[in-house]
């Protein structure tokens, strides 16, 4: 079935669309990373919302380490910074710090690690301790977390599909520390494939409980929340109640983090002087403090999609404010089912325009569409916080403008061979049709023409390796050359019967009638061009000079112009030697037959005379394949002429 261009065009964009919203549905891990910079593009894109005043940061920073002494500093130490934060009006004091052994020193006579203890009875204070992952179970038997009560709630029928990541371990504080804190947080955050970090879980599975992260575990306590549920829609989406706060979770119980800025976007206080007093009365009053190290040596740092060394203290006070603020960025249950549906209503759009108005206007219309996705998604990022993906519309809208141009260009190349094959077609039956006007005139004459065709070829093949000629005997020049060469005689229609089939000699009248044949073959051609109204046609000039200039003689002895040298054009130079070489061959008009031997020194007598010497040294070197051409074109007209 005939398709037409336009449809064609129109039918190859619904390919790459259909194709992008099967990637939306399956979503490859091959396509991971890219996703993961579009949500980053767009999470730069949006602006930033200034942190929570309630949430602040304690850095044991290089300064603080010049003032009290290298790290770890002793638990008595640690003991006054805790008193002296929650002395300055500290609601939470979350510690981003393992004490994973006992204190080697001594305060007064008393152990360091009971005096820390001592100070964590006292309350308000969050301890910190990591999950491990080993295949090998390296939870130590003294170590003591605090479990949250939770209540899960599932909407989807998969029971057998854990919402969290299911730890085998962990590294803990000293258990007289952790007793006396009565609570305590883990500290795990795994960045992405890419090495940026998006994502933090907010809870995980040990042994069959369920624990909370830091930042979590001291909001709570902040708040005094009292009901905590884990509600899952599905295996990519859950949602955390805490009393009224509704928490948008991933299948895996990750908070996607609303980052606030580069890193210190948090107020940082150092703890030299919270611990010298420098700071003033109630500068923490009601706040969530976390203490953390970023002295040089002892900090741990991230990368994110807002800056690549952010402080792991700064990770925890992230999420800790936006459970506060409760602005966070959710992918919604329907996210996926609103990026294909966009993915396709926008690409059908697209390809419906190209058909009706055209590539330059539907280009035009579906680069608006990308830009107005890309507007969109962060307008929602922004606005709702909801994270839109904006990557599988754009590959779409992309591979359907890609798939349009490549076979409108692929539709426009089919037109423009045809258009060669038809001008080809058009020569080669101008050149046919003038050939049987010859040969209506005289047999011989045509057939004799006919044969130059394949000579023609071979020597200029020949003539080309030359460096003086290669510029202009180009392939394509070749071909239409000797495609054109059997026209050389074509003037011999307006030479009267009586010169062409006479017998014997011409008389000198009669042989100057016979030589304008040359004039009256260009005049054919100028009057056709003329008549249609065509000038500077390559194939018509080429045609002229082959006709005009064919029995010009190098030494300028020729006719009708008596052109010498150089002057003569050079399809004038070749078809001068292929026509003596296929008349002294094959015709009577020489008076008998030569035989090849006696044909190429007759050519090679006239080098310099009668023909252009490097046209007879490319003859001689490819004489022996003109004879073979000879012999095949003779064989051939006795077999067509037994045939009849």
């Amino acid at each position: 079935m005939k398709v037409r261009p336009r449809t064609f065009v129109v039918l190859c964009g619904f390919v790459p669309t259909i194709a992008a919203a099967l990637l939306c549905l399956y979503r490859p891990a091959l396509l991971a990373n890219l996703e993961y910079s579009v949500y980053d593009v767009v999470m730069r894109a949006a602006p930033t919302r200034p942190p929570d005043a309630r949430v602040a940061i304690i850095d044991i920073d290089e300064r603080s380490l010049s003032a009290v002494g290298q790290w770890p500093w002793r638990r008595n130490v640690v003991s006054t910074l805790i008193t002296k934060l929650r002395d300055l009006g500290s609601s939470v004091i979350a510690l981003d710090i393992i004490f994973a052994e006992s204190d080697r020193f001594q305060a007064d006579g008393a152990d360091t690690d009971d005096v820390l203890a001592a100070t964590l009875r006292e309350g308000h204070v969050i301890l910190g301790y990591a999950l491990t992952f080993d295949k090998v179970n390296t939870k130590a038997s003294a170590c003591v977390e605090h479990p949250l009560g939770l209540a899960i709630v599932r909407r989807d029928d998969d029971q057998g599909y854990g919402p969290f990541f299911k730890a085998t371990g962990s590294i803990c504080s000293l258990p007289v520390l952790t007793q006396a804190a009565g609570a305590s947080g883990f500290l795990n955050a795994a960045p992405d494939p890419d090495g940026l970090l998006r994502r933090v879980p907010l809870l995980m599975e040990l042994d069959g409980l369920v624990y909370p992260a830091l930042s979590l575990a001291s909001v709570l306590a902040a708040t005094r929340a009292r009901d905590v549920t884990l509600d899952i829609a599905n295996v990519n989406t859950a949602t955390l109640v805490v009393d009224e706060r509704r928490v948008p979770l991933d299948g895996k119980s990750n908070l996607l983090a609303h980052y606030r800025g580069v890193k210190r976007t948090f107020p940082y206080f150092s703890a030299a002087d919270v611990m010298s007093g420098a700071i003033p009365d109630g500068a923490f009053h009601d706040k969530l403090v976390f203490v953390g190290t970023t002295a040089l040596g002892t900090r741990e740092v991230v990368a994110t999609p807002l800056d690549t060394l952010f402080a792991g203290v700064e990770v925890q006070a992230t999420v800790a404010d936006n459970l506060l603020q409760q602005d966070f960025i959710r992918r919604p249950e329907f996210g996926v089912t609103v990026e294909t549906e966009t993915a396709l209503a926008l690409g059908i759009a697209g390809i419906l325009l190209v058909g009706r108005f055209g590539l330059l206007w539907g280009s035009i219309s579906i680069t608006l569409f990308g830009a107005a996705v890309w507007i969109a998604a962060t307008s929602i990022f922004t606005r709702y916080g909801m994270f839109l993906s904006p990557l599988y519309p754009t590959l779409g809208l992309g591979g359907a403008l890609a798939a349009m141009t490549g076979a409108r260009f692929a539709v426009e190349h089919r037109r423009a061979d045809r258009a060669v094959q038809d001008k080809a077609t058009s020569q080669r039956l101008m050149v046919q049709s003038l050939l049987s006007l010859t040969e209506v005139r005289d047999a011989e004459t045509g057939r004799h023409s006919r044969r130059t065709q394949r000579y023609t070829k071979v020597l200029a093949d020949q003539l080309a390796r030359d460096p003086r000629y290669a510029a202009r005997l180009t392939p394509d020049y070749i071909e239409l050359l000797s495609s054109l060469a059997p026209l050389h005689d074509i003037g011999k229609v307006g030479v009267p019967d009586r010169l062409l089939n006479k017998p014997g000699d011409l008389t000198e009248e009669e042989l100057a009638e016979m030589r304008k044949h040359p004039a009256h073959g260009r005049d054919v051609i100028v009057n056709a061009q003329r008549d249609v109204g065509v000038h500077g046609n390559v194939i018509m000039d080429v045609a002229k000079e082959i006709v005009y200039t064919h029995h010009e003689k190098w030494d300028g002895s020729g006719y009708p112009q008596g052109l010498k040298g150089t002057d003569i054009p050079i399809p004038g130079r070749l078809i001068a030697l292929v026509d003596v070489y296929d008349a002294v061959l094959t015709r009577s008009l020489y008076r008998r037959p030569m035989t090849h031997e006696q044909a190429v020194a007759l050519i090679t007598k006239g080098r310099g005379t009668h023909f252009d010497p490097a046209v007879v040294d490319a003859f001689l070197s490819v004489s022996d394949v003109m004879a073979r051409v000879s012999a095949e074109e003779i064989a051939e007209e006795a077999r067509h002429a037994r045939g009849h």
